[in-house]
């Protein structure tokens, strides 16, 4: 039995019709991020890196120079600014990132990627390519990421 129908029929008999495809929608969408996570994790375990992580590095590895600030790095990866301290700080401990401070600005704490951390990004990606991104499961990936894209803007997200 699948559970996320038994309980859209649970809502269409409790008279929660309107909502119980929503509810389906929702709840497909929540089982399916934890079984792409579980994917990922496996792929980025050997690496010693989380998702959250190997995307800090990826992003800075397609800079011009490397780094990025802060802020900066937060807002491209539209994530919380603690959650950047955070995953900077561990990386950091890697010997994957370097903090340092802006020579024009010195308030602003820019962090930068090491050649070690342009290594582990490269093996990460050829993992979570092979492993995750090259069959992701599903046919039709651009119509589903369309689609997607619809809830995303519906949240506010900039999408093209």
């Amino acid at each position: 039995m699948d559970p996320i129908r038994e309980a859209q029929r649970q809502w269409i008999t409790h008279g929660w019709e309107a909502a119980a495809d929503g509810m389906a929608l929702v709840t497909s969408l929540v089982r399916v991020h934890q079984l792409v996570m579980e994917r990922i994790d496996a792929a980025l375990r050997p690496h010693d890196l989380s998702f959250a992580r190997y995307e800090v590095l990826r992003l800075l590895s397609f800079t011009h120079d490397g780094q990025l600030p802060m802020a900066k790095l937060g807002s491209r990866l539209q994530v919380h600014p603690a959650s950047v301290t955070s995953a900077v700080a561990r990386l950091e401990k890697q010997g994957l990132v370097r903090r340092t401070r802006s020579d024009i600005d010195r308030r602003v704490v820019l962090a930068a990627i090491t050649d070690a951390g342009r290594d582990a990004v490269e093996s990460a990606t050829v993992a979570l390519n092979t492993e995750v991104f090259e069959k992701p499961g599903i046919e039709d990936v651009r119509d589903l990421t369309a689609r997607l894209g619809q809830l995303r803007s519906a949240a506010g997200d900039l999408v093209d």
